[in-house]
């Protein structure tokens, strides 16, 4: 028998574990963060700014965060390392304080996000009557959620892979009966085509009136689409941590990764203004749950019957979906965070299946807070938690471009040529250019309707912003604290090369194994390959 000593420093020295396969990287990139947003969030976009403003902003959020995909997959590709994440590049390319603040951003803010999502799960249960008490419903999920974190990443990334295609299936579901619709294919053979952009119109006024209403509402949409789109380059970048030939299957993910923006999210948002009407009073303030979802108006109007039910599940599934994403990303960012020295060394700690067990249990503590739906205040609370999520994604993208610029810089002073590198774009740098200034900029609007006469509250003014000043007390607060570290590595002094001969030599291993594993198996059945090369998952 070992003794305990001995059982001790083996957790210590085991580290995570490579399980996740491409396919479900792939799956967990496009539809780990699909949630309630997408779903139920846009309709009060439509309600606000018209069809048109809501396919535009979509279009033009799809490009920004392509561009922040590009950008940091070129960094993680390059350097693959377990227990790699932004915060963690930002540490080791940036600055210490940098990676310090951020890394504790990402895992308070992603703990809060499981809270987030659970509580719309189950409110959105309420849909369907039933005297079950809310806690109850929060307590089902809360321990599935926490328990498929405790599984072995495998047993995760493949929950997550089925939970993920429940979404994605449903969105080109759904994209399919807006096609129906739109040529009159409904119950009651009514024609939409886009008679919704006609009357009530393809664009509305917001705060004030004419053209500045217009782009009042343009610019609302922009900032509060983005919250559909928070954190998927960051958990590509945390999954490839775990994946199997990261070199690979990092970049692979990337490439797929911008026609499932389009196919997903703008389409989505353009066939939304297809078949729901933007003066529909249940997208604002007469529905309750997924009855205010625009997919489950539009249905109930055309009179599917029963449909509304089956997408109401899966609204409840893709916030089930999300929680068990983010509870994922927030421990492997406080694992992260251990790992760079920010966070204490017992939250490296692995089990032999290479779970971070105390890095788990930590970040579902946060989870908890999903309880104060129960109480009265509920809302308010509630309130703040989306407030910090969105900030937070806004100062998340803005440090993954300054990473990548400074990943650049070392480059070029290193001779690190393009050849050396297995992941480059030919959008770069011009899109993290366009990029930063964006998410500068929604970051400083996020409240700026606050600022219209009339409009101002102090509790709406410290909803929109409290995310920075929390953000820059933590990054300040470790600077000060940490006086001899640089405000900003010099490109001369980045390491580029720690773990890099262990990385290749893992790929070589890799690869040797996946070609003699490949899908030589399928070699009769041509199709099939075909299918598997364009979802991404050979």
């Amino acid at each position: 028998m070992r003794d305990v000593a001995e059982e001790d420093t083996e957790v210590i020295l085991r580290g995570t574990k490579r399980g996740i396969k491409s396919r479900h990287a792939q799956m967990l990139v496009i539809g780990g963060t699909i949630g309630t947003g997408l779903f139920v969030g846009t309709g009060q976009a439509l309600a606000i700014a018209g069809p048109a403003f809501l396919f535009a902003a979509y279009l033009v959020i799809c490009f920004l965060v392509y561009g922040i995909v590009t950008a940091i997959t070129e960094v993680g590709a390059y350097l693959p390392v377990q227990g790699m994440s932004v915060a963690y590049y930002g540490n080791r390319i940036v600055s210490p304080s940098l990676g310090f603040a951020l890394g504790w951003m990402y895992w308070y803010t992603w703990g809060i996000s499981v809270a987030y999502e659970i509580t719309a799960a189950a409110v959105v249960i309420n849909y369907w009557p039933n005297t079950i008490p809310v806690a109850v419903w929060i307590t089902i999920m809360l321990v599935v959620i926490v328990a498929l974190n405790f599984f072995p990443v495998k047993v995760y990334g493949e929950s997550e892979f089925w939970f993920a295609s429940i979404k994605v299936f449903t969105i080109i579901g759904l994209l399919i009966l807006s096609v129906v619709l739109f040529f009159g294919g409904g119950p009651d053979h009514t024609r939409l085509g886009f008679w919704y952009w006609q009357d009530p119109g393809a664009t509305k006024e917001y705060l004030v009136g004419g053209a500045g209403g217009r782009f009042c509402a343009f610019l609302f949409t922009l900032i509060y689409s983005c919250f559909s789109f928070n954190f998927s380059p960051e958990l590509m970048i945390l999954a490839a941590g775990e994946m199997q030939s990261p070199r690979k299957n990092l970049p692979k993910a990337a490439l797929h990764f911008i026609w499932r923006l389009i196919v997903f999210y703008a389409l989505g948002a353009l066939a939304i203004g297809v078949i729901c009407r933007s003066d529909e009073s249940a997208l604002t303030d007469g529905g309750k749950g997924a009855a205010s979802s625009p997919w489950v108006i539009a249905i109930e109007r055309a009179g599917i019957h029963g449909l509304d039910s089956v997408i109401n599940a899966v609204v409840i599934t893709s916030a089930w979906s999300s929680g068990n994403s983010v509870l994922y990303m927030s421990s492997r960012s406080l694992y992260s965070l251990a790992i760079a020295g920010d966070a204490p060394r017992i939250f490296t700690r692995c089990n032999k299946y290479g779970v971070p067990v105390y890095a788990v249990i930590a970040s579902s503590l946060l989870s908890l807070l999903a309880y104060l739906n129960v109480g009265t205040v509920s809302g308010i609370v509630f309130n703040w938690f989306v407030s910090i999520i969105n900030t937070a994604a806004f100062i998340s993208w803005v440090c993954c471009c300054l990473v990548y610029f400074r990943f650049k810089k070392a480059c070029a002073a290193q001779g690190i040529t393009k050849s050396d590198l297995p992941y480059t774009s030919i959008m770069q740098p011009w899109a993290s250019w366009i990029a930063i200034v964006a998410f500068g900029l929604f970051g400083l609007l996020n409240g700026f309707s606050v600022f219209f006469p009339g409009n101002f509250n102090a509790s709406d003014f410290l909803t929109s912003y409290i995310g920075i000043p929390v953000f820059l007390l933590i990054y300040f607060g470790h600077k000060f604290s940490a006086t001899r570290e640089p405000w900003l590595r010099s490109p001369n002094s980045i390491d580029l090369k720690t773990g890099l001969a262990e990385i290749l030599a893992d790929e070589e291993s890799n690869s040797a194994i996946h070609e003699a594993t490949s899908l030589a198996k399928h070699i009769g059945y041509r199709w099939l390959r075909r299918m598997y090369t364009i979802w991404g998952w050979e």
